[in-house]
């Protein structure tokens, strides 16, 4: 009996991690030919199907949910008090899950502050001489006023200092730092590079054109090369990852969020080249920095093996099995891994997955959970999943894989995420304090 069972581990093993090779292979955006065959979990699939990315981006980059609830605040018509429903808030509340439940259920359309009233909220906290973070927190996990979110990123990502007073000498010290390592590693001859840096770069300057192929202003030939030095030189700072096909993605947001201070108009009217050079250094500094800080909070997502991936992975799978128990089992039944669409969207951030015009505004919910974020992007991208709770219930394998690469998300508006992340909001007051049914 144990030798049938330590038999049947390793082939379980064998195909996780044939599976996790054919997943990181396959994270190029290639297309592949059509006569490649899905395969159920018996015969790993090499992945034959590549997404489509639908995204656009409004004029004022809208990544905002302005005109939509805020469930930092709503508001008790049966008193003048307001509840905290902030994610930080909660975790001081003794609130119970069936409140939290009630809640989110009880979010409606047009009962968030005034516009006027939420940018008077984050002024007071950035107007102060040394920013409390957790307020600040507080306001940016439900999103923030597109204009404010360069100060409020650099702030939240530990980047710029929360003292006003030493602000400036430090960003003007870090954008030098950067300045001099581009210099230092970057702008050097191939005779000067070993081969494993040659050939990253060579991967670099391959993915950077692949890097949201449908907003045009990232087809520019300078905004590549900006591409290019802040992820080469990020890899070749940080030797215990190198560069991972998918920290590409994770850039963008940063891009648009540092050049939105210096440009004006819809993303698709912008040009670099309006930029002095001295400008575009500044915004690679603010980009490379931010995505650092970013990174260490998850190193073990782009080490070898990915294992920090492969962890979340497992605990998204046993959070639909407890939420969503006839969706667990009808993915089981069909021989369908979680592996094999949850491992991109940990890996880039779901930026591949819904419209580029959203991901400023989920990106505030990242920012604002902090240390935290890896924990609770378990129960995003459950919220996530379960958006299509009843469709996938109707698929077989090789339809599930199809709809999983292909979500019909490119219409989808701020009303959409928010739904998922107050759905991941009331998940996690749920089971957060149950862990045992993510157990490793």
């Amino acid at each position: 009996m144990e030798k049938r069972e330590d038999d049947q581990q390793k082939r379980d093993d064998s195909r996780f991690n044939q599976t996790l090779k054919n997943v990181q292979g396959f994270l190029k955006g290639r297309s592949i030919p059509g006569k490649v065959l899905l395969t159920r979990r018996s015969d790993p699939p090499p992945y034959p199907i590549s997404p489509t990315y639908q995204r656009s981006l409004s004029e004022n980059d809208a990544g905002r949910n302005e005109r939509f609830e805020n469930p930092v605040e709503v508001e008790d018509h049966n008193s003048s008090k307001k509840h905290d429903n902030t994610y930080a808030g909660k975790l001081r509340s003794n609130s119970s899950a069936e409140r939290s439940v009630k809640e989110v259920q009880n979010l409606k359309i047009g009962v968030r502050s005034s516009d006027s009233a939420r940018v008077m909220k984050f002024n007071k906290v950035l107007s102060e001489t040394t920013v409390i973070l957790e307020k600040l927190r507080e306001l940016a996990w439900n999103g923030v006023p597109h204009y404010m979110r360069p100060d409020v990123w650099r702030l939240l990502l530990g980047y710029a200092p929360p003292n006003s007073d030493r602000r400036e000498a430090v960003l003007r010290r870090k954008r030098l730092e950067y300045l001099e390592s581009v210099g230092q590693f970057y702008d050097l001859p191939d005779s000067e590079r070993s081969d494993d840096e040659i050939n990253m770069l060579r991967q670099i300057a391959v993915d950077c054109p692949r890097t949201v192929p449908d907003v045009s202003f990232f087809q520019q030939e300078q905004v590549q090369k900006s591409l290019e030095r802040i992820l080469y030189t990020w890899a070749i700072r940080h030797p215990a990852s190198g560069y991972v096909q998918g920290i590409n993605d994770l850039v963008t947001p940063f891009l648009v969020i540092f050049l939105s201070e210096y440009l004006d108009g819809g993303v698709d009217s912008w040009s670099m080249s309006d930029l002095s050079a001295e400008k575009v250094s500044d915004v690679e500094a603010d980009c490379y920095w931010c995505l650092t800080k970013l990174l260490d909070g998850m190193q073990d997502h782009y080490t070898f093996a990915q294992p920090g991936i492969q962890r979340l992975v497992f605990k998204l799978k046993e959070l639909v099995r407890r939420i969503d128990e006839p969706v667990s089992r009808h993915m089981e039944e069909h021989g369908l891994e979680f592996l094999q669409f949850a491992f991109r969207w940990y890996n880039c951030l779901l930026i591949r997955e819904i419209p580029f015009s959203l991901i400023n505004r989920l990106w505030d919910t990242y920012l604002a959970e902090g240390d935290a974020l890896p924990d609770f992007l378990v129960y995003i991208y459950a919220s996530f999943l379960l958006t299509w709770s009843d469709e996938l219930k109707k698929l077989d394998f090789q339809e599930m894989v199809m709809f999983l690469q292909h979500l019909p998300t490119h219409n989808w508006s701020d009303q959409e995420l928010e739904m998922v992340l107050s759905r991941a909001y009331m998940w996690h007051s749920m089971f957060n304090n149950s862990p045992n049914h993510l157990a490793s």
